[in-house]
């Protein structure tokens, strides 16, 4: 064997095996996973509420909604 030979077998053969882990190094490809069908987050009967207030505090179905702010006098006031 040659002196060039071996050198350039060991390069070739570094080559390819780089290119074959960067072959399968390649990302997958994504998809929305179609999981369970979404249920309803209210009821009718949370949407057939009115938003009322109750002293400064917003109120619907009987749950605090404003989050703190203080309420309007634009809203009924129950």
């Amino acid at each position: 064997m040659s002196r060039t030979t071996l050198p350039t077998r060991c390069a070739a053969a570094a080559a390819a095996a780089t290119l074959l882990a960067g072959l399968a190094a390649m990302p997958a490809s994504a998809r929305p996973d179609p999981g369970e069908p979404a249920s309803p987050r209210f009821s009718s009967y949370e949407w057939n509420c009115p938003l009322n207030r109750v002293d400064t505090q917003f109120v619907r179905c009987d749950n605090l909604t404003g989050n703190g702010i203080a309420a309007t006098s634009g809203v009924p006031e129950l």
